[in-house]
């Protein structure tokens, strides 16, 4: 993780950014939101981030939501793979920015970052998701108790999403140890 002492190992792309760059921005942000670092980072390889953002990868709620996954499960699904991929940069951006707007508690933000889980602070249905992103990101493996307890909850379609979703913030996880971006504040 970064600090505000320590450069990061990628610069972000400066500001102002190029109009191409700055449209793409624009639909991801409300109006006079400074842009997280992690955009200006990757806006670093501009064709990347256009191709980001023109396929609906990269939204304003964050990576491939595609409004299918209930807004609180999809916000704890990817606070619980920051924590368990030591992401705290991606984990403290949406802790700052959505998660209580996800419906997610400040107990239940909190209860993200711990080994183990405070079954109270859960619905089985999310109890349940939170295990598959452990088994995921903790070992590349869903066990037989996992998955039986997935089954009552959720659908094949809803579990490949719920995976991918895993996937795509490991890989930023990944992101951000290579970058090691300053943490955003907007607190």
């Amino acid at each position: 993780m970064n600090t505000d002492a320590t450069p990061p190992r990628i610069e972000p792309h400066p500001l102002p950014l190029p109009p191409d760059l700055a449209e793409r921005m624009g639909r991801l942000l409300p109006p006079g939101v400074a842009p997280p670092q992690i955009f200006l980072t990757v806006a670093r390889h501009g064709e990347l981030f256009k191709e980001m953002v023109d396929s609906h990868l990269l939204g304003p709620t964050g990576l491939a939501d595609r409004r299918r996954l209930a807004p609180a499960l999809r916000e704890a699904l990817i606070l619980r793979t920051c924590a368990r991929a030591r992401c705290d940069y991606e984990f403290n951006l949406h802790e700052q920015t959505i998660s209580r707007r996800m419906g997610l508690s400040d107990a239940q933000i909190d209860d993200l970052r711990r080994p183990t889980l405070d079954a109270a602070l859960w619905s089985p249905a999310l109890l349940a998701a939170l295990q598959l992103v452990d088994a995921l990101v903790g070992r590349l493996d869903v066990d037989d108790a996992t998955w039986a307890a997935l089954q009552p909850h959720f659908d094949t379609p809803a579990l490949l999403e719920m995976t991918q979703l895993v996937g795509h913030y490991t890989g930023v996880a990944m992101l951000a140890a290579l970058a090691r971006p300053r943490l955003d504040r907007y607190r």
